[in-house]
């Protein structure tokens, strides 16, 4: 079992309003209000999390990557990033980073990717872009609804060419990143299933998600 962190006086595991563990491969969603404080955690380290965010009252708002790494001028998430809305509003912000290393270029991973990139016998294999369709398909979405995502804990170094290569995650376990809802949001996950790259390690494993209420 990994150590809990507390990073506020007022937040403890007693008084988590939400507490999930998300199975290795596994999708997940589930409602954030707005003030309430999303915890991410890698417990086992070397884990991506791939990570998509609606707004709550209509889905046509959702993340958008390329808002984000405008607005801060930067090509990483991390401590003080606002997550931008395609709407250019602020979904949340990050206010807290245990890693620093969290990519929102590369996008998830799909059969079709893995086909080009792997070879015609990872066709079948499970990827992020199945699990993200089966996740939002629970709330009355489809394909055309899944956009380019974060990646927390990807390690995506960019080159000045502008080459990117997907390379060993530098998360420990227990890394954690905390984000404070500025609306209410969807919060869509797929704990990657990818073991083709070292983005997991080669060996993905399980996460956990807890959310806490505003300081009184």
């Amino acid at each position: 079992m990994i150590d809990f962190i507390q990073t506020a006086s007022f937040r403890t595991l007693e008084n988590a309003v939400q507490d999930h563990f998300i199975a290795a491969e596994a999708p997940f969603s589930t409602v954030i209000r707005k003030g309430q404080t999303l915890r991410i955690e890698d417990s086992y380290g070397q884990q991506a999390i791939d990570t998509l965010f609606y707004n709550a009252e209509d889905y046509s708002e959702r993340y958008s990557s390329q808002d984000t790494m405008r607005e801060q001028g930067a090509a990483y998430v991390t401590t003080g990033t606002g997550i931008i809305s395609n709407e250019g509003r602020i979904m949340l912000t990050m206010t807290a980073d245990s890693c620093g290393r969290h990519d929102t270029s590369a996008g998830a991973c799909s059969c079709e990717s893995n086909t080009v990139r792997f070879g015609h016998g990872t066709k079948y294999l499970h990827a992020c872009r199945d699990n993200f369709v089966l996740e939002v398909a629970k709330h009355g979405m489809g394909k055309s609804d899944v956009v380019p995502n974060i990646n927390f804990f990807m390690n995506v170094p960019i080159e000045p060419t502008g080459k990117m290569t997907i390379v060993d995650g530098i998360s420990a376990p227990g890394d954690y990143v905390e984000l404070k809802a500025e609306m209410d949001v969807l919060l869509v996950i797929s704990n990657c299933p990818q073991i083709n790259n070292p983005c997991n390690g080669f060996d993905p494993t399980p996460i956990r998600v807890l959310v806490w209420d505003g300081e009184a």
